[in-house]
């Protein structure tokens, strides 16, 4: 029997802020309709989590197959490496979330129609072939890209159409900080694994290009928000209080530091966090300043 403490370490808690805050995010900009459809808000938020989890799920696994996770590995625990859990049961996880993550969609796709229908069903199919199948995006390159596109543009949009039924042509320029803060929580993931990445043949963009670009890259996708937002609030309607998250900025300090100095696990580790609390703070900030 496997232990509930087991599925949470499998889970990464410090990685589900990535599916929380760009459903948060685009319910915020679109509050007034996100109030009336609470419900279809919950199953997009379960949804999301969902999908979260089975990806993780997924990543543990396919990467214990493909040798990326090995004992030398600086990261946290995985669970099928370190034995925790089965292979085959971390399998059978993965695909249980995800056919969760269907069953709060169904409420979606019968509000929203075909987008959402396959903005769910590629989330999906993405989730396993991140790590997974016979061209896995995460061993390619391609990890980050797949990060942006579907914790940021897919997750805030589809949000913000489900619960309206209207595209709004503002919601995509939102949705790329949800989608940089993500793919910097990867970014920071691939800077610590470099070293093992490289003798898996995990071909991440930092094991391709050097440490020192993995480092520039981090740097940028967690400094690219701030820009990002003042480029709205000049260049669209955004009210003044949709600066708020710029009070988050010394937040990035500790874990950029870290990134750029440091190359052992713990050290790693704790920028992974410091990583996460800043797309939580900007997240939450830029929810409210959007209320306003």
């Amino acid at each position: 029997m496997v232990s509930l403490h087991n599925w949470i370490l499998a889970s990464r808690p410090k990685t589900l802020v990535a599916a929380i805050v760009p459903v948060i995010v685009g319910a915020a900009y679109v509050h007034a309709a996100a109030v009336e459809q609470w419900p279809i808000l919950l199953c997009a938020l379960a949804s999301a989590l969902c999908i979260q989890i089975g990806t993780n799920f997924a990543n543990d696994y396919s990467d214990f197959k493909k040798g990326a996770d090995t004992a030398e590995r600086l990261g946290p625990v995985r669970v099928t490496q370190a034995g925790l859990i089965k292979p085959s049961t971390v399998k059978a996880g993965a695909m249980l979330a995800f056919a969760v993550a269907v069953l709060f969609g169904i409420p979606l796709i019968l509000r929203g129609g075909w987008p959402i229908l396959l903005i769910g069903v590629f989330s999906i199919l993405s989730g396993w072939a991140y790590t997974g199948g016979p061209y896995p995006l995460g061993y390619n390159g391609l990890g980050e890209l797949f990060v942006f596109l579907f914790f940021g543009l897919a997750a805030v949009t589809g949000t913000a159409y489900v619960l309206t039924l209207q595209w709004d042509p503002l919601v995509p320029a939102i949705a790329t900080i949800p989608g940089l803060h993500a793919s910097a929580l990867l970014a920071v993931n691939n800077l610590r694994d470099v070293d093992t990445d490289r003798v898996a043949g995990k071909r991440t963009l930092a094991a391709r290009f050097g440490r020192t670009f993995g480092r520039v890259e981090y740097a940028l996708l967690l400094l690219l928000p701030y820009a990002i937002i003042l480029a709205l609030f000049a260049f669209s309607h955004l009210k003044s209080p949709a600066l708020l998250p710029l009070l988050s900025l010394p937040l990035i300090v500790p874990p950029v530091k870290r990134a750029l100095s440091r190359t052992d696990g713990p050290g790693m580790i704790r920028a992974l966090a410091g990583t996460a609390l800043v797309q939580l703070a900007f997240g939450a900030l830029l929810a409210i300043g959007l209320i306003l």
